[in-house]
């Protein structure tokens, strides 16, 4: 798959985890059409650590306005209920869930007119698992956020989360059935589909 033309007058996009799994091939999907902005935690062209907001801002303000945000980014702890401490769960609020809402909040005076926001919650948040129950926490809390912030965003813009399956390369890493998952190549289209779509306040799946 390719992006196709842009629907709107898109150039300049955004990505938050770009070094990540999902994020690399998110970035070499739209690399073709949009000029890109990498955005890592310890690696890319910019550098942000989503659990501090000023850490956003200052991307943001290396960058200047942008057409599109997305983020594959944001760490959440996975273990058996019994064994989560408070640092797990703060750490987890921290990073994924208020770490990708303040990077909505922050992103809309960095958008232009028309532009889009996606967010990255994941198969979890319906499909909970044992030693899942932050992660799960998370990416609920995520789709929520994001489905009622679209009816506030200004100026046209729009605001949706993909929820990704397991992914094929992760599980292979993790030694884990890699006929689990999907590709991160497929995964990526849904993340296209948020960008030049037109729909606002969805949780779009994989």
């Amino acid at each position: 798959m390719t992006c196709n033309a842009p629907v709107r007058d898109y150039k300049k996009i955004v990505i938050f985890g770009a070094t990540g799994t999902i994020g690399k091939a998110v970035v070499a999907e739209l690399l073709p059409v949009y000029e890109v902005f990498k955005v890592g935690n310890r690696q890319g062209q910019f550098k942000a650590d989503l659990a501090h907001a000023d850490s956003i801002r200052n991307v943001f303000h290396a960058i200047g306005k942008v057409d599109g945000i997305v983020s594959t980014a944001g760490a959440a702890r996975f273990a058996p209920l019994g064994k989560l401490t408070d640092e797990d769960f703060r750490f987890s609020l921290a990073n994924k869930l208020m770490g990708q809402v303040n990077l909505a909040r922050i992103g809309l005076e960095y958008l232009n007119d028309k532009g889009s926001i996606t967010l990255t919650s994941g198969i979890l948040a319906h499909q909970p698992m044992v030693g899942s129950a932050v992660v799960s926490l998370v990416n609920a809390g995520l789709e929520g956020f994001a489905c009622a912030a679209a009816l506030e965003a200004p100026r046209g813009i729009r605001v949706n989360v993909v929820s990704p399956p397991r992914v094929t390369e992760t599980l292979r890493a993790l030694n884990m059935d890699p006929s689990l998952g999907k590709p991160a190549a497929e995964v990526t289209k849904v993340y296209i589909k948020s960008i030049e779509g037109e729909k606002s306040g969805e949780v779009i799946e994989a």
